[in-house]
């Protein structure tokens, strides 16, 4: 996380097997990894939450465990997760994973690009994104006719094509 610039950087994640207990290991695939613009709301979280609970250095968690380490994802959900979405109202069997889709709405509804959208995302490809959100991508009717209009604007309106009503 780098808060003077506002991002942060997806290099590793933290896996839990049964098999191999929990571990840090690369993110799925190589478009995972990546660089994220932060908001500035959550710089300034982060920033409280560092001086309220400061790492111990550049190879620390940002976030712990109550026993140290890292947070696990089983007893994250089950002391934070579901508590908080309780106390919010929010209904039982939401995951951390619609946080991810509020991303992309947002990014969509605010007029990102989808190649954007997709880099934001660490999809595969622009296609994966279209695939997932392309009901949220405004429709572009309007923006269409408005182009149009704009584009010819400067002309007189005996110069522009009239349109047969009829029709």
């Amino acid at each position: 996380m780098d808060l003077l610039y506002a991002t942060v950087s997806v290099e590793q994640q933290i896996q839990q097997t049964a098999k191999h207990g929990v571990y840090v290991c690369p993110p799925k695939t190589a478009r995972s990894h990546r660089t994220v613009p932060l908001p500035r709301m959550a710089v300034d979280a982060m920033k409280a939450h560092l001086r309220d609970f400061p790492a111990d250095g550049p190879e620390s968690w940002i976030f712990t465990a109550p026993q140290g380490g890292p947070v696990v994802y089983t007893h994250f959900m089950d002391g934070s997760w579901r508590p908080a979405c309780a106390k919010a109202g929010i209904a039982k069997g939401a995951g951390p994973h619609a946080l991810r889709h509020h991303y992309a709405s947002l990014l969509i509804k605010h007029g990102e690009s989808v190649k954007t959208v997709s880099e934001r995302l660490g999809h595969t490809n622009a296609a994966m994104t279209l695939n997932i959100y392309t009901h949220l991508w405004p429709d572009s009717e309007e923006r269409t006719r408005a182009a149009v209009d704009k584009a010819y604007a400067d002309q007189s309106a005996e110069a522009q094509p009239q349109v047969d009503e009829a029709a």
